[in-house]
């Protein structure tokens, strides 16, 4: 809009009162220009109009004497019409009343009379420079005859420039609300702006975190498992670890190593890539997925039960987006019970059928020792887990009870699941 984050050069350009937003406006360039030129025709015009009087109204002496000083005073005043408009208007009365050479000033002072001060106070004001018109046509003996005729265009004269100002005043306003709503409109943007883009943030923690802490659990206890291991070995406090056992460990922490990596990437290419036939990303986890994410766990030595009782094939069915929900649950409950409850038996257990609820729980038994876990985590998996299934229109919930927590995420499941 016009003066907000315009250059200093543009706004050069505008009206005083519209190059900046609040505080007492000051003169630009176009007002500078606007100023002479009005002043110089105003002096012209109140020129001839003195010239045509004392032609041809023959006023009397002490009104001719008066004519051209209230005149020259009338010009003047143009130059404070911006900051006094009322004052201004207030002070020509007089002129209008006895200075012909007033002409071309009243224009102007009407004119801005109407684009500066309020139609509530400008109206009587208007009223009077009308009156003293009318008394000015008096005063130099205007012929009865002609005196209806001058005190209609007199009445014209003051109601077209009154008119003007005010469609000039009715525009403006109109340019500063719209500012000002593009300005609102630019307060909201930028708030649902920076809503929108928490909301990414969280979702990208969300997925980053989902798809690496259970590779980063496994690589942990591996590689604390063959740390223990190597200690006990050196300290002959139990069997020799043979080098093939090395070989296997720093096998599966360099293989998850390597998937905790690809994931990672996949997850990079999502973000980053604008073209929208390659946004879709890797293959998305699966119920079928499943088996694989469990036998990962038992191979860390994670005891795992895993229990599918899931209505036939409808499974396979489910829409993409809750198979990967049931899929983030399972891997952030198993991730859970590996670093808070080492070693522990955990089961997790599936059910559901079309036209119900599809059902997954994680459980394992409470640690007897409540230390801080050996695997360090961001203590937000179960926060943006609870944010993912509730976007799945389903219900998160977990407790430790009985000695036994539970991580149990309740999921809808349309009977047409397709």
């Amino acid at each position: 809009m016009p003066g907000e984050g315009a250059t200093p050069a543009l706004r050069s350009f505008l009206p005083g009162e519209m190059a900046v937003d609040g505080g007492p406006p000051r003169r630009t360039v176009r007002d500078w220009v606007t100023d002479v030129l009005v002043f110089a025709g105003a002096v012209l015009l109140g020129l001839v109009a003195y010239g045509l009087a004392q032609q041809y109204d023959r006023p009397p002496l002490w009104v001719a004497a008066l004519d051209l000083p209230l005149g020259v005073l009338a010009c003047l005043s143009l130059w404070w019409r911006r900051r006094c408009p009322l004052v201004v208007a207030l002070l020509a009365v007089p002129a209008m009343a006895m200075s012909a050479g007033s002409f071309g000033a009243g224009m102007v002072i009407t004119l801005n009379l109407a684009l500066r001060v309020p139609w509530r106070r400008s109206l009587p004001v208007l009223g009077l420079l009308v009156a003293a018109s009318a008394l000015n046509m008096v005063l130099v003996a205007i012929p009865s005859e002609e005196l209806g005729t001058q005190l209609t265009m007199i009445f014209a004269y003051h109601l077209v420039f009154f008119a003007w100002g005010s469609a000039l005043r009715a525009r403006r306003e109109l340019v500063h609300r719209l500012r000002k709503d593009a300005r609102l409109e630019r307060v909201e943007h930028a708030r649902r702006l920076a809503a929108t883009r928490r909301t990414e943030r969280e979702a990208i923690a969300r997925e980053m975190h989902d798809v690496l802490a259970h590779r980063i659990s496994l690589v942990s206890v591996h590689a604390g498992a063959l740390a223990y291991r190597s200690r006990q070995s050196a300290a002959s406090a139990g069997p020799e670890l043979s080098g093939a056992e090395v070989a296997e460990s720093a096998r599966i922490i360099n293989v998850n190593a390597h998937q905790a990596l690809d994931e990672l990437r996949d997850v990079l290419r999502v973000l980053r890539d604008d073209d929208e036939t390659e946004a879709a990303g890797p293959p998305q986890p699966r119920l079928a997925d499943l088996p694989g994410l469990v036998d990962e766990a038992r191979a860390a030595g994670q005891p795992v039960d895993l229990r599918d009782e899931l209505a036939g094939d409808a499974a396979d069915a489910l829409r993409p987006q809750a198979q990967r929900t049931v899929y983030r649950v399972v891997q952030e409950g198993l991730t859970n019970a590996r670093k808070h409850a080492p070693g522990a038996a955990t089961t997790v257990l599936l059910t559901g059928e079309p036209g119900g609820q599809l059902t997954v729980e994680v459980g394992n038994p409470l640690p007897a020792d409540r230390t801080s876990p050996e695997i360090p985590g961001a203590g937000a998996g179960l926060t943006g887990l609870g944010e993912r299934v509730q976007l799945d229109g389903g219900v998160l919930s977990h407790h430790g009870r009985d000695g036994r927590f539970t991580l149990r995420a309740r999921l809808p499941w349309p009977p047409n699941a397709r």
